[in-house]
């Protein structure tokens, strides 16, 4: 329970401590461990495509953001003006969310960090459909596209209802983020950047529970 407490609402350990009257030394041991043990579990992206056996999968990236900076430089994401973690989100179409990757710094591209993860390669490996958002599509040959419209020019009907069809498609990956965000731990995280990993590990073991 304090662990959960931690992850869910993110209280500071001392508040922690009082709720639960033990010292603020065992908070934090309890949390780190609790942590740990639930990383430890994490399923990686290819045994989760092959449990889920989903029609296809939507990938976003989002930015966990940290109020303790490591390297200043490479954690400050400069599209969302924040410093943080990069982090790849995997969900299935109803939203669910099926993966989580390590963190990257903040200002990696999501096309970067897709590549890193090798996220395309192991979808294509088990011949699942991925549907990337606009920032990763570029490393997904054959995606669907949504179009644009030149200067001066505008989109037909045809071009306009596709687009639509692509929103439609790509907003539960939009509603599997904010499943995250509701994890208050990935909103300002008090914890060094190098620890995001295991939290996000340790979020998606919970996250999978039946």
């Amino acid at each position: 329970m304090v662990a959960l407490v931690y992850l869910r609402e993110h209280t500071t350990l001392a508040k922690i401590a009082a709720g639960f009257r033990i010292s603020e030394s065992t908070a934090h041991a309890y949390t780190s461990t609790v942590v740990d043990l639930l990383a430890a579990r994490a399923p990686g992206l290819l045994k989760t495509l092959r449990d889920h056996d989903a029609d296809f999968v939507l990938l976003d990236g989002t930015l966990a953001e940290c109020d303790r900076v490591g390297d200043g430089r490479t954690d400050y994401s400069h599209k969302h003006r924040r410093h943080g973690v990069n982090v790849q989100v995997v969900t299935a179409p109803g939203s669910r969310l099926l993966w989580l990757s390590p963190t990257l710094p903040g200002r990696t591209h999501d096309l970067t960090a897709a590549r890193t993860h090798r996220i395309i390669r192991i979808c294509e490996r088990q011949g699942v459909p991925l549907v990337p958002t606009s920032d990763t599509r570029a490393a997904a040959p054959g995606s669907p596209r949504a179009s644009n419209a030149g200067p001066l020019q505008e989109l037909t009907p045809t071009e306009r209802t596709r687009n639509r069809a692509l929103a439609a498609a790509r907003a539960p990956v939009e509603r599997g983020v904010a499943r995250l965000k509701s994890w208050r731990v990935f909103r300002r995280s008090r914890c060094s950047p190098t620890r995001m990993t295991s939290i996000a590990k340790a979020v998606l073991t919970l996250e999978l529970q039946p």
